[in-house]
């Protein structure tokens, strides 16, 4: 990987255009670190629901048993990864449309793990779940991936910055079409009994 993923955190326009010079071949190597960095979110959610609880006004602390967290955390490990790959395909899918030349799949889920960055980040408050806390942090984490898709789009598909803009807000629309799709799969895994168990 010829990206540093935490630069593309304080120097976004720097390393899209490293990224946009990237071999072709290259981009598979991304495929770890998107595999990685969404076990962050997961991994923390099922340390603080299990170790540290959350609380609710003056009531007890309430946890959840290891086995419910596990399942839990297990089924958003694999919803975020899917969800980046699907719209890493989504972004080669259009790319035709917008005028970009230079796609491919691996580039597109190369794309949106970068672009996700933050929200990988930013999960790891799960470790301590207070709600306000942890609402704030993924509204910045959601905002910060917006502002990388919006700004990255143009540099690394090579298109004007016009197209780039009207390419971005299709792959928003995208996301958020999957983000629906993932409560109503949330509701159907709770008919399955994959529910929070709260220990005693």
């Amino acid at each position: 990987m010829l990206i540093n993923p935490i630069g593309i955190l304080v120097s976004p326009r720097k390393q899209w255009e490293a990224f946009a010079n990237t071999p072709a071949n290259a981009f598979s190597g991304f495929l770890p670190y998107l595999l990685i960095m969404a076990a962050l979110p997961s991994a923390a959610w099922y340390y603080g629901t299990t170790q540290i609880g959350w609380q609710v006004g003056d009531g007890e602390i309430t946890h959840l048993t290891s086995n419910s967290a596990l399942w839990i955390a297990t089924a958003m490990y694999i919803a975020v990864v899917l969800s980046i790959i699907a719209i890493g395909y989504s972004i080669h899918w259009m790319s035709e449309t917008y005028g970009s030349a230079e796609s491919s799949t691996m580039k597109g889920i190369a794309f949106a793990s970068l672009t996700a960055t933050p929200f990988f980040l930013l999960g790891l408050s799960g470790i301590y779940p207070l709600f306000w806390i942890d609402m704030i942090l993924s509204l910045i984490g959601i905002s910060w991936s917006t502002y990388l898709l919006y700004t990255g789009i143009p540099a690394a598909m090579k298109i004007p910055e016009e197209r780039g803009f009207m390419y971005a807000s299709a792959l928003l629309a995208v996301a958020l079409v999957i983000f629906m799709v993932l409560l109503g799969a949330t509701t159907i895994l709770w008919d399955m009994g994959i529910i929070p168990v709260f220990a005693d």
